[in-house]
C-alpha cells in the first residue's frame, strides 16, 4: 500500500515541470490527484495518463472564483480534498532598477497570492475531514537574495513566511509546510534545454555537482504530505543537492579544483 493511499490531492501547476512529477508520484502513492492548472492540454493529457485516479481543472491561482470552481469539481467526484500542493509560480528576470509594477504585481498574484487563496478555499473541508496538508513550493532563493530576479525572490521568501503564519492558525488539524528546490531540469529551470555537461556544468560548486530531476522534488514533496511526516508542520525543506549547505574555498581540502 502507498504511503498516499486513499488520499485526495490538488496539485496546482500540475501540467507541467514539478507539478506534473508530483501527480505521478502522488497517484504511484496511491493518492486520486485534482491536476489544477491554466495550461489545458497538457494537463488534460496528463489526466488520461494517469486515468482513473487523476482530473483536470483549468485553475488560473489568483482568481478566486476559479478556486471555487477546483473546490467543487474535487467534492463532486471524491467528497473531500486532504492534500493542497500550491505549486503554480512563475519567474521574472530583471535589475532592481528596471522592474514594471504590473509584471511584479502578476507575479505576486501568482507565486503568493494564489498560495494564499489556496489555503483560504481548501482549509474548511480540511478542517471538516478532519485532517489535512498544505505543501508550498518556495524555492531556493527563498532562503537567499539572487541578482536579476529581486520580485522572484522577494516571493519565495513571501511563501516561506507564510507558510509558517498558515501552520500556526491552522494547527492542530492542518499541517503545513514549505519545499525549497534547487536547480530542477524543468522548462522553468533548464529554458534552453541543455543536456549532458553542459546542464550540470553551472552546478559546480553544488555539493551533488548535478540539476536536480523533478521526481526528485516530487518525492519529497509526497512524503512531507503523508502520514509519515504527521509531526512535521511549519517546517522548511530544502531539494537543492546541497547548494544551502555553505559555499566552498577553492584550493582547501574537499573543495572544487577551479
Amino acid at each position: 500500500m502507498g504511503r498516499l493511499e486513499g488520499k485526495i490531492a490538488i496539485i496546482t501547476g500540475g501540467a507541467q515541470g514539478m507539478g506534473a512529477a508530483t501527480a505521478r508520484v502522488m497517484v504511484e502513492e496511491g493518492a486520486k490527484v485534482v491536476i489544477a492548472d491554466l495550461a489545458e492540454e497538457p494537463g488534460k493529457a496528463l489526466a488520461a495518463e494517469l486515468g482513473e485516479a487523476a482530473s483536470f481543472c483549468r485553475l488560473d491561482v489568483s482568481d478566486e472564483s476559479d478556486w471555487q470552481s477546483v473546490l467543487s469539481h474535487v467534492l463532486e467526484l471524491h467528497g473531500t480534498v486532504n492534500v493542497l500542493v500550491n505549486n503554480a509560480g512563475i519567474q521574472y528576470f530583471v535589475g532592481v532598477e528596471d522592474i514594471e509594477a504590473e509584471k511584479v504585481m502578476r507575479l505576486f498574484s501568482i507565486n503568493v497570492l494564489g498560495s494564499m487563496l489556496g489555503v483560504k478555499t481548501v482549509a474548511p473541508a480540511m478542517k471538516k475531514a478532519g485532517a489535512g496538508v498544505v505543501v508550498n513550493i518556495s524555492s531556493l532563493d527563498g532562503f537567499r537574495g539572487t541578482n536579476g530576479m529581486s520580485p522572484y525572490v522577494a516571493s519565495k521568501w513571501a511563501v516561506r513566511g507564510l507558510t509558517k503564519a498558515q501552520a500556526l492558525e491552522l494547527g492542530p488539524v492542518i499541517r503545513v509546510v514549505s519545499v525549497h528546490p534547487g536547480g530542477v531540469n524543468t522548462p522553468m529551470g533548464n529554458p534552453t534545454g541543455d543536456t549532458g555537461e553542459a546542464l550540470n556544468a553551472p552546478y559546480g560548486r553544488v555539493p551533488l555537482r548535478r540539476i536536480g530531476e523533478p521526481i526528485e522534488v516530487a518525492r519529497v514533496t509526497a512524503f512531507m504530505a503523508s502520514d509519515d511526516a504527521s509531526y512535521v508542520s511549519g517546517s522548511e525543506i530544502a531539494v537543492d543537492g546541497g547548494w544551502t549547505a555553505g559555499h566552498y574555498h577553492v584550493g582547501l581540502p574537499g573543495g572544487p579544483e577551479a
